[in-house]
């Protein structure tokens, strides 16, 4: 009996199957030894789940308010650089899959799209990253989101010098990407992805691409991650007299830090080890989640690892209003398109549903501590006799395969177009 798609890890094995070996290994790789990474998953089976029973939960909420605005689910689509590279025009495919799943989208200055391209896309809730590459910059850019309607600016803190990605340095990756025989292979060995790749042109950082030859420079420093590493509290100032709207600190990761934002004027924290890919040997955000809540009652939205819906309602439970979402709306986009993105997006709406009313707990906006446990024992290795979604992935592919065009529920084509994408 043939399969689907049923979690984000399938996804994720769909989203590699797709890709050359050079770019999925830009979207999941992490920095050094990738520990931190492995850490930002293992950590939420140390926390566990506890239920009330004889609650009424025949109907439930997974909606939530922040900043004054109501969204369909307690999570949304975090800031992420080089989507195009997964799939084409993939800034705005994520931006409209959120618009319809009801949830904000955060567009990246690392995007392929330019800030007024995904305005003009979406009419959803649109928040704005910023990298302070160079001073000047930052201000355009600034200003570009203001006017382009953007609701919320996310200030990211955490890039003082580039993440040791040795993924990225053993296959020198970069932009433009250099077509080495090892490139051209893989290439060819992954047809559907290079023939969208030849028809959309090599991604470009859509923020900056002009005639102006410091523009160049500057994807230059993007890409390399070469940020302005003295920005500090003081600059931390101008840009909150710069920006008239709602303002997030992200990459906080102490909560002493989270108190200080508040206290400058932010509205709000992002705890983030940057899913993993920055400093190897960080904490997980989750690990001080609590102690962070106990110093500020302002907005903690949260990200790094998040996989499941358990995992959204564990973080929610201890604090956190929200959580950003960063390679899971990825691989359904690097898998299936917009459809793709969509699909991943209900799945962990509807796992936050269920393990609501598993819990006893009828809304979102009403999860506490009370729900959640801290077990001091570190995850062990799990029974032999589970099958794991690579086998059951395996059996989708033997009985009919994922066509990634973007349609879904069957985003899988034939077991021949399977065998000509991947082997």
């Amino acid at each position: 009996m043939s399969t689907k798609p049923v979690n984000v890890e399938d996804y994720r094995i769909l989203a590699q199957r797709r890709l050359p070996k050079i770019i999925f290994d830009y979207l999941e790789g992490g920095a050094d030894d990738e520990i931190g990474m492995k850490h930002n998953r293992e950590v939420f089976e140390r926390y566990r789940l506890m239920p009330r029973r004889l609650v009424d939960v025949s109907k439930r909420d997974t909606g939530i308010e922040l900043f004054g605005r109501h969204q369909a689910a307690p999570f949304m689509i975090g800031p992420t650089g080089l989507n195009a590279a997964l799939w084409p025009k993939g800034d705005i495919l994520l931006a409209r899959a959120a618009e319809k799943a009801g949830i904000p989208f955060v567009l990246s200055t690392a995007s392929n799209a330019s800030i007024e391209e995904v305005a003009a896309a979406s009419k959803g809730d649109l928040w704005f990253q910023l990298y302070i590459v160079q001073r000047k910059l930052a201000e355009q850019m600034v200003r570009r989101a203001e006017a382009a309607g953007y609701s919320l600016l996310v200030l990211t803190t955490d890039v003082g010098v580039n993440g040791n990605r040795e993924r990225d340095l053993r296959n020198n990756f970069g932009l433009p990407m250099r077509y080495t025989p090892g490139l051209i292979y893989d290439g060819i060995t992954h047809p559907r992805w290079s023939l969208g790749f030849m028809r959309n042109g090599m991604p470009q950082f859509g923020n900056f691409v002009t005639a102006d030859s410091s523009d160049v420079e500057m994807q230059a420093a993007l890409m390399h991650r070469q940020m302005d590493a003295s920005f500090s509290w003081d600059d931390f100032n101008w840009l909150r007299k710069l920006w008239p709207r709602k303002l997030l600190v992200k990459g906080i990761m102490r909560p002493d830090d989270a108190e200080r934002c508040i206290a400058a004027g932010a509205d709000g924290v992002i705890l983030s080890n940057h899913g993993g890919r920055q400093l190897d040997a960080a904490v997980s955000p989750i690990d001080v989640l609590a102690k962070s809540r106990e110093r500020i009652s302002a907005p903690i939205l949260i990200d790094s690892g998040y996989r499941r819906g358990t995992d959204v309602v564990k973080a929610l439970a201890l604090g956190a209003n929200a959580v950003l979402l960063g390679r899971a709306p990825l691989y359904g986009l690097a898998a299936a398109g917009e459809a793709g993105v969509e699909r991943v997006l209900r799945l962990l709406k509807d796992e936050v549903d269920r393990t609501l009313a598993q819990i006893g707990c009828a809304s979102a906006s009403q999860l506490s501590p009370d729900y959640v446990r801290a077990d001091a024992p570190m995850p062990t290795t799990a029974s032999p006799s589970v099958r794991t979604s690579q086998e059951h992935l395996d059996d989708f592919v033997l009985h009919g395969g994922i066509s990634p065009r973007g349609r879904e529920p069957s985003a899988i084509g034939t077991k021949e177009e399977m065998h000509h994408e991947h082997s």
